[in-house]
């Protein structure tokens, strides 16, 4: 059987949401499987468990939990769980089984930016940019 028989893939494009944080929950989820990963994210909806940051975490409070900075993104853990929802369809669809699979490959990266300006005094204006998110994850089931 081939790899790609083996895999499912989810993606979300243009998701209104941080890529830096997003980055930051696919390093965490990455290598858990589907039912460990929804577990952890429901978590961290709820806030009963935390992200640590590892890259982005200039002037983040440091908690005993993550043992250094960490938070609570929530927009993220919510659009991850919905990511997680396809991926198990996915997988279903191409008659993987779902307690076996293991997450392999979690991305965020940085997509399209939206342009926006701010008024300010005396006729001036400072830009104000949107960025979107696109999140890819990748499943492979265990032998």
């Amino acid at each position: 059987m081939a790899e790609s028989e083996k895999a499912a893939k989810a993606s979300a494009r243009e998701v209104d949401v941080s890529p830096k944080w997003a980055r930051e929950v696919c390093r965490r989820i990455k290598g858990m499987k589907i039912s460990e990963a929804r577990e952890l994210l429901e978590r961290v909806v709820e806030r009963k468990e935390l992200i640590p940051y590892r890259r982005y975490k200039k002037k983040r409070a440091h908690h005993a939990q993550s043992r250094g900075p960490g938070g609570y993104p929530v927009k993220v853990a919510r659009i991850m769980l919905k990511l997680l929802d396809g991926l198990e369809a996915n997988a279903e669809f191409k008659g993987l089984e779902l307690d076996s699979l293991r997450i392999v490959h979690a991305a965020a990266h940085k997509g399209r930016r939206i342009s926006r300006y701010i008024e300010r005094a005396f006729g001036r204006s400072t830009p104000y940019d949107k960025t979107l998110t696109h999140i890819e994850l990748v499943a492979v089931g265990e032998p």
